[in-house]
């Protein structure tokens, strides 16, 4: 169910056990292929899935298309926003989403400049909140294991406008790929520590522009090996993993409201 397209009486008398789910998104560069709303369609596209799987056991919010994006400003087009923005703008509309009853407020993820924010905002409404339950997950990361097996681009080949992201917007999106996608593994190394990718994390972090990881292209990881036929793969593994987190969550909730 999607919250602006029910009525406020509708609204009151759902059962307030039912996860509500918004995606934090981006409107960024993607590389010379890829459109500025590749995170916001991938996340609209999970969005989409999961309410086609769950109906009337979930209800979804608007999704928020600019969040933070300030390491990709050296690339004409990326919107951005501040992380206290977003966090304050988060934490509002939870605040609304709990003042009308309900009692799960889950963050799906769809980009990676968003994860320390939303983990942050986890973190703070979960205090402000003790009674209700509030998660963050994002979409990569929900399917790690299975991403990695489906994975031919090899080390540092899934970043940004890489692999994984072209495939889905082949798959959701194919008319706004531009041609040709660009070829090459594109990541400049730091050190071991730091390096990776989506699905293997370095063990530690440390801050660079998109424009100097990228070395200017855009792109992070290599893009040769995306297809249309991989984004369905795609999909159908991330949602699978989405709608099972959504439904654990909802029976977690259940059990730690009434101690079932």
């Amino acid at each position: 169910m999607k919250w602006e397209e029910l009525t406020s009486p509708k609204i009151a008398a759902l059962d307030k056990s039912i996860p509500v789910v918004m995606n934090i998104a981006a409107i960024e560069q993607h590389g010379p292929h890829l459109p500025l709303a590749t995170d916001a369609l991938i996340g609209e596209h999970f969005i989409s899935r999961l309410n086609a799987e769950r109906g009337e056991q979930v209800l979804v919010l608007p999704q928020i298309k600019v969040c933070c994006s300030r390491h990709h400003m050296d690339f004409a087009g990326t919107l951005t926003a501040s992380h206290t923005t977003l966090l304050e703008y988060i934490s509002e509309i939870a605040a609304s989403v709990f003042q009308a009853g309900f009692q799960t407020f889950v963050l799906l993820n769809s980009h990676g400049g968003n994860q320390a924010i939303g983990q942050v905002a986890v973190e703070k409404i979960g205090a402000d909140y003790p009674d209700r339950q509030v998660a963050l997950a994002t979409w990569w990361s929900l399917a790690r294991e299975e991403l990695k097996a489906l994975s031919e681009s090899g080390p540092f080949g899934t970043g940004h406008a890489c692999e994984l992201e072209t495939s889905l917007i082949q798959l959701i999106a194919p008319h706004l790929v531009e041609a040709p996608v660009p070829d090459g593994l594109h990541y400049e190394r730091m050190f071991a520590q730091a390096d990776g990718d989506m699905l293997s994390a370095g063990s530690a972090s440390l801050y660079r522009s998109m424009k100097e990881i990228s070395g200017g292209s855009g792109v992070v990881g290599a893009v040769e090996t995306a297809s249309a036929e991989k984004g369905q793969r795609i999909s159908d593994i991330v949602t699978a993993q989405l709608v099972r987190f959504v439904d654990e969550l909802r029976d977690y909730g259940t059990r730690r409201t009434y101690g079932n």
